[in-house]
């Protein structure tokens, strides 16, 4: 009993390389408001410090040159680990139609399989009925001769 069924997630995720793991870890964490938060808090001190700190020896005074190129190449780094990380969601989502397509397809064919079952047992109870000189039983959703039809909804 304290053997545990894996889900398809969980095997997927086992398969993982280190790098597709990191990706997920930092698209998770570059896509959270708490990352906004946090660089937002950054941009405020590296521009309170190298202006009001350090003032006239300041190393990346006002036009902050140097803060520019670290977002410059930050941007570029993003984007490479969102598209890296976007290509594994796109895989993801595909194996999971393509299973849901088998579950769909094995459910149809058990559907029939149970129908089949249904529709044998209805005629062995029309055959035992015939046997015993008993009126067949209509069945539900097939409109028998000679029978009125019934208004849908219930009303007068």
């Amino acid at each position: 009993m304290s053997e545990r069924r894996s889900t398809w997630h969980a095997r997927h995720k086992e398969g993982l390389s280190r790098g597709e793991r990191a990706a997920d870890v930092l698209r998770n964490g570059m896509g959270s408001w708490s990352f906004v938060g946090l660089f937002l808090a950054a941009m405020a001190a590296w521009a309170g410090y190298n202006t009001y700190v350090l003032a006239a020896a300041a190393w990346d005074p006002y036009p902050y040159i140097l803060l520019n190129l670290f977002l410059s190449m930050l941007a570029g780094l993003q984007g490479a680990i969102l598209l890296i990380a976007a290509k594994r969601q796109d895989a993801i989502a595909a194996a999971m139609a393509r299973h849901d397509y088998e579950t769909d397809v094995q459910s149809k064919s058990e559907l029939d399989r149970l129908m089949a079952i249904n529709i044998q047992q209805f005629e062995m109870l029309e055959e035992l009925r015939a046997m015993l000189g008993k009126p067949a039983v209509p069945q539900p959703g097939v409109l028998q001769p000679g029978a009125p039809r019934q208004a849908d909804g219930g009303g007068s």
